[in-house]
């Protein structure tokens, strides 16, 4: 595997007192990459005292002392490696390679390299007051270069840790805003997210220019007899992930007589709102579309259709069919089509 396609590259945006309100707040412990996201965070947003304390091991005589020590720092960029993790005692250690750019106020560069000693006591066993994964040690030098360059290939003996930053932020954020309201399914099949990569150029660039990429997550929120729901979330480029909602048409449908066994004699679209479910959704990769079908009963013999198209890095609701009649037919008709051809 090649240097390029173990490395993890997290930029922390620039932050100058008082415009800490630039990076938002991330305190996350799922993971040693997270972790030291999570303490460059910190230290770019001046929370020292936040930082000082990722460590077991005091990093410096003092806090004061710590934060002394940054006085000069304007912000700082983290490069991180493939973690390698050894058991020990009832504890996970872990081994990941990390090189920063301190960037000074004056503009001044300089470059640090080596690797981060990590610790996790088994969770199962633990008691009160309980203690997340945190800093054993540091070893970081100057060093020269890109950070891509300065980064170390490995940092232990043990086994490599597959770990996907991105992936673990968005089930972060899934179980924070879904996680009382969605439930986790009962096959195991639907319980990890379905994730994709849409490459794709906005349509001001020329056609030589290197494509961005997003990430799409599906993930499983509930499901009853004939319908599945799921809710989307995304993930830019820079790996900043968000939830996704989707315009979708408020319809009224008149029957005849008011009795919605009789005939259909109109369906208006009267609105729209922002769905943050999708029903018996799919997304296909060849079209970048993503599609619904959503049952009213059983038989599907009534039901709403929906397609949402990703352009310009989000998605747009190109066509919605509905099927309002209860007549043991499937006879949709189409309320509006920006996607089909003449």
């Amino acid at each position: 595997m090649t240097r390029p396609a173990i490395v993890t590259a997290v930029l922390i945006a620039a932050l100058q007192t008082p415009a800490l309100a630039q990076d938002a707040y991330l305190d996350d412990r799922s993971s040693p990459e997270a972790l030291l996201r999570s303490l460059y965070n910190a230290v770019n947003r001046q929370e020292y005292a936040r930082a000082f304390d990722y460590f077991s091991t005091p990093p410096a005589a003092s806090l004061d002392t710590y934060q002394e020590g940054f006085a000069d720092t304007d912000r700082v960029t983290l490069a991180t490696g493939t973690t390698t993790s050894q058991g020990a005692a009832g504890s996970i250690y872990y081994a990941l390679p990390v090189a920063i750019r301190a960037t000074a106020k004056d503009g001044g560069e300089q470059v640090f390299a080596g690797c981060y000693t990590l610790r996790l006591s088994n969770p199962q066993i633990q008691g009160t007051p309980y203690t997340p994964m945190h800093i054993e040690k540091a070893a970081l030098k100057p060093a020269e270069g890109d950070l891509e360059d300065a980064l170390p290939a490995s940092c232990g003996e043990g086994d490599p840790v597959e770990s996907d930053v991105v992936l673990a932020d968005a089930k972060a954020l899934f179980a924070s805003a879904y996680g009382q309201t969605c439930t986790a399914p009962s096959d195991t099949a639907e319980a990890e997210p379905r994730a994709y990569s849409i490459p794709f150029n906005y349509s001001y660039e020329s056609e030589d220019t290197p494509k961005h990429e997003a990430r799409l997550f599906r993930f499983h929120c509930d499901r009853g007899a004939y319908n599945a729901l799921h809710v989307y979330l995304m993930a830019n480029e820079e790996g900043s992930v968000s939830l996704l909602q989707f315009a979708t048409p408020e319809i009224d449908v008149q029957y005849e007589n008011d009795d919605t066994d009789g005939k259909v004699e109109e369906v208006r679209i009267i609105g729209y709102k922002a769905d943050r479910q999708l029903v018996n959704s799919d997304y296909d990769p060849q079209t970048l579309t993503l599609t619904s079908y959503a049952k009213w009963r059983g038989i599907g013999d009534a039901s709403a259709s929906g397609t949402w198209i990703f352009r310009e890095g989000s998605f747009s609701l190109v066509k919605y069919d509905v099927d309002a009649s209860y007549n043991g037919e499937v006879d949709p008709i189409t309320l509006l089509d920006y996607h089909t051809g003449p």
